[in-house]
């Protein structure tokens, strides 16, 4: 139990150090340094630095999932779980208490097998707050150099980066959000494929 917790507690820590405005303040200015000669532009072409730093935070996101998720293990522990709901459903519909207090021993074991597959998943969360939550915090610091808050969508000439035309969370972030989905989807499917393959082994070595 102390080693499936102490991953949250290493989470809720950063989480409270990353809440801190000094302290992101010190990442941002740090990561500025760094990213801003090379995917800055002279904050002339926002839009492509947030891609490029989207692009950065998702293939960091996708590799650390590929490594620590045990893909045939879920899918296992998915099909399992599928044929003990579909069974139990037919034993409450045919009222078959005899099988119904059996497939309820098992469930234990279901949830001992999806919780096995999913074990990787708190590492993978302190990796991406360790590498991928300062590129975000930069993302922010960034915005504050860019001479002009605008960009053009087919839908409209003049978006406020910072605005809220749609929805509670800014237009940037709206922008960022799908364009990561999309390529994160494709990226986390290829490096899946490899993995459960057996490619990705060959491949990284």
């Amino acid at each position: 139990m102390s080693g499936f917790l102490l991953p949250y507690m290493i989470l809720f820590l950063i989480m409270m150090l990353i809440a801190l405005p000094g302290v992101r303040l010190s990442i941002a200015r740090a990561l500025d340094s760094v990213l801003y000669p090379f995917i800055g532009f002279g904050a002339s072409y926002p839009l492509l630095t947030i891609s490029i730093a989207g692009t950065i935070m998702v293939t960091l996101s996708s590799i650390f999932t590929n490594i620590f998720m045990d893909w045939k293990a879920q899918a296992r522990a998915q099909e399992m779980a599928k044929h003990f709901q579909e069974e139990l459903r037919k034993a409450r519909k045919e009222n078959d208490a005899e099988k119904i207090k059996k497939l309820m021993k098992l469930q234990p074991k279901i949830l001992q097998a999806q919780s096995q597959a999913t074990s990787g998943m708190s590492k993978q969360m302190v990796l991406v707050l360790i590498f991928i939550t300062p590129i975000f915090i930069w993302l922010m610091f960034f915005l504050q150099k860019v001479p002009y808050l605008y960009f053009t969508t087919p839908w409209a000439d003049a978006v406020p980066f910072t605005g809220r035309n749609l929805l509670i969370i800014s237009n940037w972030f709206l922008f960022y959000i799908l364009f990561s989905t999309v390529i994160g989807q494709v990226f986390r499917q290829i490096l899946k494929y490899l993995k459960v393959s057996g490619k990705w082994l060959h491949t990284s070595g």
